[in-house]
C-alpha cells in the first residue's frame, strides 16, 4: 500500500547503458526513502546489457495501467493551482486466481471489490500527507459511467461504496469519488490482496502495535495486544478483520488498516534498498506483480520520477482520518457522509488547507 519526495538528479539515472558500473554508488543519508522504484533503478545500473533490459522489461511488464483520464474527459472537477496531489488508492479483493482465492477466507466468493478505499492529499511543498479512509459499507450515488467495452452504467443513488469496482471498475470508482468530493484525483494506484501479502514477506514483515487482543475466528487471526511482528498472510488478515475488534462493522477495522498503513511505509523508508539490491528487486517484483495504476504511472521510469518528487514525506508525520460517517437511519448495517463535517473535510483537501478539527469527527465510530 501502494511514495516520497526529492529531485530529479542533473543526469537521467533511468536509462540503463551497457557501460552501467557494476558497483553501486554507495547511497547518500537523503536518498533512503520510500523509494520501491529507486530500488529498481539501481538493480538496472548494477546490471548490463541484455540483463538491463531483461531486468526493466520484466518489471516495467508487470504494471497494469488504466487511462483514467481518458476515460473520463473533461467531466471532473477543476485541478486548482495549490491543491497539492490526490491520489486514490484501492486494495483490490479480487478472487481471480488461486492465490487470491485462499486469501480471501474460501466461500463462493465472484468479482473484486475495493475492499481498502484512502485518498491520500499530499498539500504543495510535500512534505506531509493526510489519508482520508471511505469505509466500504457507505452510500454514496454512482455517477452515470462507461464500462470497458463501452457500454453505458445508469447513476444509482444508494449503492454500497465498495460495491462501485465490482459493477463498473476502477475508472468509475475514481468518478465516483470525484463526485462526492469535488477533489481532483491525479493518479489510481491499486494492490490486490495476494500481492499485498508478497510485498509485505519481500520487506520481511512490518511491526505494529496490536492495541486490543485480537481473536477472529472467520479470519483465524489470533494476536495478543502489544508489539507484533506481522508475516504477509497475518497482515492481510490483521487489515481485514473485521470480527475480531469493535463491533463487528467496517468501521472497527478502519483504525487498524491506517494504523498498519504507516507502519508499512514506515518500515519500506527504514530500510536500506538502495545498499540492497537484491532485495529492492524482490520488493519491487512483488509489488509491480499486482500494481495497476493510472497510464500516467504505467512505468518504472513513471514511478521512480513520482516517488522522487515526494521523497521529503515521512510517514510517521502523516495524519489518518476516516470519513465522517453516520449510521444510515433505514438500514444501521450501512453509513452515510455525515454532514456538514464530511463537506468541510473535502473542502480543506480541495482547498490545500488546515482541516477543522470538528471535521474529523465521525458520529458513527463502529465502537
Amino acid at each position: 500500500m501502494s511514495h516520497d519526495a526529492m529531485a530529479p538528479d542533473d543526469h537521467d539515472e533511468t536509462t540503463p547503458g551497457p557501460r552501467a558500473s557494476r558497483r553501486a554508488p554507495k547511497p547518500r543519508k537523503r536518498r533512503r526513502g520510500l523509494k520501491i522504484t529507486l530500488g529498481v533503478l539501481l538493480v538496472l545500473l548494477l546490471a548490463g546489457g541484455g540483463t538491463v533490459y531483461w531486468l526493466y522489461s520484466q518489471l516495467d511488464g508487470n504494471i497494469k495501467g488504466v487511462d483514467i483520464d481518458k476515460a473520463l474527459g473533461e467531466d471532473r472537477p477543476e485541478k486548482l493551482p495549490t491543491s497539492g496531489q490526490n491520489l486514490l488508492v484501492l486494495g483490490s479483493d479480487s478472487r481471480a486466481g488461486a492465490e487470491n482465492k485462499e486469501l480471501g477466507g474460501g466461500g463462493n466468493v465472484s468479482g473484486a471489490r475495493s475492499d481498502t478505499a484512502l485518498v491520500v492529499h499530499i498539500p504543495e511543498g510535500r512534505s506531509k500527507a493526510v489519508a482520508v479512509s471511505i469505509p466500504r459499507d457507505t452510500l454514496v450515488t454512482r455517477p452515470e459511467c462507461v464500462e470497458d467495452g463501452g457500454s453505458r452504467v445508469p447513476a444509482k443513488d444508494r449503492v454500497m461504496f465498495n460495491s462501485v469496482y465490482a459493477q463498473v471498475g476502477p475508472v468509475c470508482v475514481v468518478k465516483t469519488v470525484e463526485k462526492m468530493s469535488g477533489v481532483r484525483i491525479d493518479h489510481y494506484l491499486e494492490i490486490n490482496f495476494a500481492g499485498f501479502k508478497d510485498l509485505v514477506d519481500a520487506i520481511g514483515g512490518v511491526t505494529v502495535d496490536v492495541p486490543q487482543d485480537i481473536d477472529d475466528k472467520a479470519s483465524g487471526l489470533n494476536l495478543t495486544a502489544g508489539p507484533q511482528k506481522l508475516n504477509g498472510t497475518e497482515s492481510l488478515a490483521y487489515v481485514r478483520t473485521r470480527h475480531g475488534i469493535g463491533d463487528g462493522s467496517d468501521l472497527g477495522r478502519i483504525g487498524l488498516q491506517q494504523q498498519f498503513l504507516i507502519a508499512l511505509l514506515s518500515e519500506v523508508k527504514s530500510q536500506d534498498l538502495l545498499g540492497s539490491p537484491a532485495s529492492s528487486y524482490k520488493i519491487a517484483n512483488s509489488a509491480t506483480k499486482s500494481l495497476t495504476t493510472d497510464s500516467g504511472l504505467a512505468s518504472l521510469t513513471s514511478l521512480a520520477e513520482f516517488g522522487r518528487s515526494m521523497n521529503g514525506v515521512d510517514p510517521a508525520s502523516m495524519e489518518t482520518i476516516m470519513l465522517p460517517v453516520a449510521y444510515d437511519k433505514a438500514d444501521p448495517n450501512r453509513v452515510v457522509a455525515a454532514e456538514p463535517q464530511a463537506g468541510q473535510l473535502w473542502k480543506a483537501i480541495r482547498e490545500d488547507t488546515a482541516i477543522p478539527e470538528e471535521a474529523k469527527k465521525s458520529p458513527a465510530t463502529g465502537g
